[in-house]
């Protein structure tokens, strides 16, 4: 893709934290959006303040993408009003706390719910038209959680993380043939309000982070860049690649090294 001008861009999570910047940043550049989360008010205040710029339109789509019918109607909507979908971001994601024995199924099932089947439903309802058209590009927000391991106080969210993670490279071998990209966006510590309301099992566990070098950074400059260059692997620290290096040549003691950096 050799310009964002013009294109369609449907983002989930675009109310808030790293969806609603990359909407920013994808409006800036001439895209027109499909902003979708369950968060009425948050896409009012989206729209209003980039609706109309640099000639991009925003249309503000209320809807709860653990719906299994959710993305049926965010399709229908995308191509009524703009005819078209050229870029998909599956960027929506919720958090849970506590130590593994605390956290209840119900929670497990409720967390994949919404991070993972969500990009499977948009894959099932978006996919037919990129393939039908032979362009488009898809984003997948994974996580730090989802490459290597720091924690233990939000399985469900790094299980579900670690799963985009394996589906975006599939698709990315499979679509990549076909003219159709695949960015997979790693992000670790961001300038986000996704633990603003995380719920707490057991008392809750002290979020760990993944080390106080993975500064907070704001990952949607590089979104926009890794869909103009086709770019897969978009992680929002350089030092991911040496932490992942680090576990792959010693696991074992990559374990040891996490269970020693903080006090249980």
């Amino acid at each position: 893709m050799d310009t964002l001008r013009d294109k369609v861009a449907v983002i989930t999570g675009a109310a808030s934290g790293i969806g609603r910047a990359i909407a920013r940043v994808l409006s800036g550049r001439g895209a027109h959006l499909v902003a979708v989360d369950i968060d009425g008010a948050g896409l009012k205040d989206l729209a209003g303040e980039l609706g109309g710029g640099g000639g991009a339109s925003v249309l503000p789509w209320r809807a709860d993408v653990s719906n299994p019918d959710a993305f049926e109607g965010i399709r229908d909507a995308a191509l009524q009003r703009f005819g078209r979908v050229d870029v998909v971001v599956n960027n929506v994601g919720v958090l849970t706390n506590g130590l593994p024995d605390d956290i209840p199924v119900a929670e497990w099932q409720r967390i994949l719910d919404i991070n993972l089947m969500s990009v499977v439903r948009s894959n099932a309802a978006f996919l037919p038209l990129l393939l039908e058209r032979g362009s488009g590009h898809l984003v997948n927000t994974a996580s730090f959680a989802g490459l290597f391991t720091y924690s233990y106080d939000r399985l469900p969210y790094a299980a579900s993380k670690a799963a985009i993670v394996q589906i975006s490279e599939g698709l990315a071998i499979y679509l990549r043939p076909k003219n159709i990209g695949v960015t997979l966006l790693c992000p670790g510590p961001v300038l986000t309000n996704i633990a603003a309301a995380v719920p707490t099992f057991g008392g809750g566990s002290r979020l760990r982070t993944p080390g106080d070098r993975f500064q907070l950074l704001d990952p949607a400059p590089l979104v926009a860049e890794a869909i103009l260059r086709n770019r897969f692997f978009v992680p929002t620290h350089p030092g991911v690649v040496d932490e992942l290096r680090r576990r792959v040549d010693d696991w074992d003691g990559y374990i040891d090294y996490q269970i020693s950096r903080e006090p249980h």
